[in-house]
């Protein structure tokens, strides 16, 4: 018997997801659900379960900054999410999964098989120490300060979609729609948000890799975005681009 944890800021998620594995899941047990992220980190430490159904986008504590508090890691995952961004992706590429909400019965079932076959071959937790190692670093995730007019706001790299200069001034675009203008010019916003995830493409434009759909060679070469904004390309900046999203 897999014993779960289920972690989402939503009860409404909570719910949801406990009956498909009620119904759908005979082999997992769901011993606690918390809408609290730092309740939930002191169960798992406390209750070492097999399995945590994680969502990632929470207000108050994001989902990898929750793993990256942890001290017991040995277990597997399986993200909840809305979004269908690069970052995650990523886990696909390993034995973790992920699930896209509304969550369907038959990934439900799929993800925890691969649970099944990682305790039978694997280990627990092999692959969760991986991607905390490799493709979510902590120092990769901790809050950047951007100084707006009276007053710094804290964000995570991946809440910035891209940077465009407006001269002295720099636009930030957010994942969640909204624009902030800074008083500094790109270079500065460069050197304040250094971080693995993001590329200089343009004089005029920094862009979060994580979020990077599609590079099109033709028409003067351009980046396209998950929202569907269109990132011109210098020539000076392509191999370099390319040899960083190869990687």
């Amino acid at each position: 018997m897999i014993k779960a944890i289920l972690i989402d800021d939503e009860k409404s998620a909570i719910q949801s997801l406990s009956w498909e594995i009620e119904n759908f899941c005979e082999d997992v047990k769901i011993i606690e659900s918390f809408t609290d992220p730092l309740d939930a980190i002191s169960a798992i430490n406390y209750l070492k379960p097999d399995c945590v159904f994680l969502d990632i986008e929470m207000p108050e504590m994001d989902g990898f900054q929750l793993l990256n508090s942890l001290k017991y890691r040995d277990f597997d995952l399986i993200i909840t999410t809305a979004f269908d961004n690069y970052a995650i992706k990523a886990f696909r590429e390993s034995a973790i999964d992920y699930l896209l909400k509304p969550i369907d019965s038959d990934d439900l079932v799929q993800a925890v098989e691969k649970i099944k076959k990682n305790k039978n071959q694997n280990g627990l937790g092999t692959e969760l120490k991986k991607v905390l190692t490799d493709l979510v670093p902590q120092q990769g995730y901790n809050k950047i300060g951007l100084p707006l007019v009276g007053k710094t706001k804290y964000v995570a790299p991946n809440d910035i979609y891209y940077c465009k200069s407006d001269g002295n001034y720099c636009e930030i675009f957010f994942v969640d729609g909204s624009v902030e203008m800074l008083t500094k010019k790109i270079k500065e916003i460069e050197e304040i948000i250094s971080n693995k995830y993001f590329f200089r493409v343009h004089n005029s434009y920094l862009v979060n890799i994580n979020y990077i759909k599609e590079f099109v060679k033709t028409e003067g070469q351009y980046l396209v975005l998950e929202n569907g904004t269109s990132i011109p390309v210098s020539r000076s900046k392509k191999n370099d681009l390319l040899k960083l999203l190869d990687n």
